[in-house]
């Protein structure tokens, strides 16, 4: 019959029908969406790891240029004060030892007046003027001290080659070898430096 009425059940049943595909394609829209966000989600984890890894080698990199540079500092630093030493060092050996060859110079002067004031002897006649020479000898020798230039007269001492030059060897009784028994020349140190050795004759063994 045509125009037979349908029950309830029926109708629901059409109802079903009738909104199922619908439902279909809504449920396939949201899984499509939940797997763009999902994919969208990896990439970006993807790219987290590859900016973690960039800034990780930028920062080895800039620690290592860090590292760099405070070596180069540390020995430009270093150099820098090994040159102020070294320049130092230079003013004082050349404040020390500048008056090294005016020094030099006056030596032949003070053994000149020795060789005088021996040459006098005891002759009373010649007094005046043996003590004159022997002042102006002892102005030469405390003006030569005050510039830390100091005699070296080793009479009696045992011989030391850094500071005395063996003219002869003679022997001599009652006496160590090796014993400065005569000076024939006076030595002369500069600020502990030696300047000329003392000419002398050492007792033979």
């Amino acid at each position: 019959m045509a125009n037979e009425e349908l029950n309830p059940v029926d109708q629901q049943q059409d109802a079903e029908q009738t909104v199922n595909p619908t439902e279909e394609v809504v449920n396939e829209n949201a899984e499509q969406a939940e797997e763009a966000v999902a994919s969208e989600d990896a990439e970006a984890q993807a790219d987290s790891v590859v900016d973690a890894d960039k800034l990780a080698q930028d920062l080895e990199a800039a620690t290592a240029e860090v590292a760099n540079l405070k070596d180069q500092m540390l020995r430009i630093q270093a150099e820098a004060q090994n040159v102020r030493r070294r320049a130092e060092q230079d003013v004082e050996k050349a404040h020390k030892f500048g008056v090294e060859k005016f020094a030099n110079e006056m030596l032949p002067i003070v053994d000149s007046l020795e060789r005088a004031i021996e040459a006098f002897g005891d002759d009373e006649s010649l007094k005046p003027m043996r003590e004159g020479v022997e002042m102006t000898m002892n102005m030469f020798v405390s003006g030569l001290a005050k510039f830390e230039m100091k005699q070296v007269n080793p009479k009696g001492e045992m011989f030391d080659p850094a500071l005395h030059q063996a003219m002869s060897m003679i022997p001599v009784p009652d006496t160590a070898a090796n014993t400065v028994v005569d000076v024939m020349q006076k030595g002369y140190t500069l600020h502990g430096r030696l300047v000329r050795p003392a000419m002398v004759i050492v007792a033979k063994g």
